[in-house]
């Protein structure tokens, strides 16, 4: 183009010369301008009241069939005589119907509202709302949140509640949150990065520790919390908790636990995802319904009621991204409890190993199906402490 200037008469090469200057300019002010106005607009905001409003819907539906593989325990495991009674061996279950509502108010303020459905099911009484709760966002470095939430005691609670990657949460976590420790509980949370890069993060809070959909608390003291995480590397967390607090009023405990996860790429096909956890806490549920024997003038103290426990869940993935299969997923999880090894001790072995096809991708759709084992050392008849084992095939769809 240049050449061809340079070869016109001189006046023609300046006339060409200040026209390719004026469409220059003509094409770079505009984007300059549009630039500055961006900046401009947001500099000069006078009012933040609906800077970034929206409104989201999301949730999960998650239905299955299960099947007893014993013919003297039913599908909640519970232990039956089948000569005396017909216990329930197989059957359909809608187990989760959560619906998610989030509303930004502005940049800094937004609210949660979690609800399931599924509760309905049964006595709904302190079920059926999960989340609730307002969180207000200073920076990266700090957040703040305050209602109903689950406490950030261990990787079970950081992970999405739509996401759920075998058949079911721990053991561990359902006891440790009948005790107050986590799972949904009211009260105030704050969290946030620590260092610039994100690489290590807390979390820290107090709530009453009496359970979700509580009006109050039943006693004056309340459960307090702190966990810390830091990434060694893009593939490795490391986090670790501690916390005190009461349930009613039997006295004052403690929990303490630590978690791992990691992913690691193999190829662009296959990656290994690793959650690990272990946890020690009181129970007080134990020491609620504990009696002196005949042999105590008074029943043993409240730190004597301890439960622990660990679990370690390998998931071997598969990336087939195909057009409706987008990967496969081989897990095996392996979980050791007792919930009071020091009095009673009764170890519960669980091995849930699962098969799952995505169909789309995040866990949008899922099928999933295995064998979730029980065994205990001691067997109680007629009762859920009884080894067992149950099959099942689950279907689950966010939205």
């Amino acid at each position: 183009m240049f050449n061809k200037i340079l070869s016109c008469p001189r006046s023609a090469q300046r006339d060409r010369i200040i026209l390719l200057t004026f469409l220059s300019l003509f094409i770079i002010l505009p984007m300059k301008a549009q630039q500055k106005d961006r900046t401009s607009s947001t500099d000069t905001i006078k009012n933040y009241s609906a800077y970034k409003r929206k409104l989201s819907f999301a949730g999960v539906l998650q239905t299955r069939y299960v099947f007893s593989l014993n013919k003297d325990s039913d599908v909640n495991g519970k232990n039956f005589d089948p000569d005396a009674t017909n216990g329930i061996t197989n059957t359909f279950m809608l187990k989760r119907a959560r619906v998610m509502l989030k509303a930004d108010i502005n940049d800094h303020f937004s609210a949660n509202v979690l609800a399931n459905f599924a509760e309905f099911n049964d006595n709904p009484s302190n079920k059926v709302l999960e989340n609730a709760y307002i969180k207000y966002t200073v920076s990266k470095y700090f957040s703040l949140q305050a209602g109903q939430f689950r406490p950030f005691f261990g990787i079970e609670d950081a992970v999405p509640v739509d996401i759920i990657r075998t058949l079911d949460f721990s053991n561990q976590y359902y006891a440790f949150g009948k005790n107050g420790w986590q799972s949904f509980q009211v009260g105030l949370s704050i969290f946030g990065k620590i260092v610039p890069d994100g690489s290590l993060r807390y979390y820290a809070g107090a709530y009453n520790g009496n359970n979700k959909n509580q009006k109050t608390d039943d006693n004056n003291s309340k459960n307090t919390y702190l966990r810390l995480e830091t990434d060694f590397n893009k593939s490795l967390t490391l986090g670790a908790n501690v916390s005190r607090g009461s349930f009613g009023e039997s006295g004052i405990g403690n929990a303490y636990g630590a978690d791992l996860t990691g992913k690691f790429d193999f190829s662009d096909k296959w990656q290994l995802l690793i959650m690990a956890e272990g946890k020690i806490g009181t129970n007080f549920l134990a020491y609620s319904a504990s009696k002196a024997d005949e042999n105590q003038i008074v029943k043993p103290a409240l730190d004597q009621f301890k439960m622990h426990g660990f679990y370690l869940l390998p998931t071997l993935r598969y990336n087939c991204q195909n057009r409706r299969l987008r990967a496969i997923e081989f897990s095996s999880r392996y979980e050791y409890f007792d919930e009071n090894y020091k009095l009673d001790s009764n170890i519960r072995q669980t091995i849930i190993p699962n098969l799952s096809l995505i169909f789309a991708d995040d866990f949008y759709a899922a099928l999933q199906m295995g064998v979730s084992l029980d065994i205990y050392n001691k067997d109680i008849p007629l009762t859920t402490t009884n080894t067992h084992s149950l099959s099942y095939v689950q279907l689950q769809v966010r939205f």
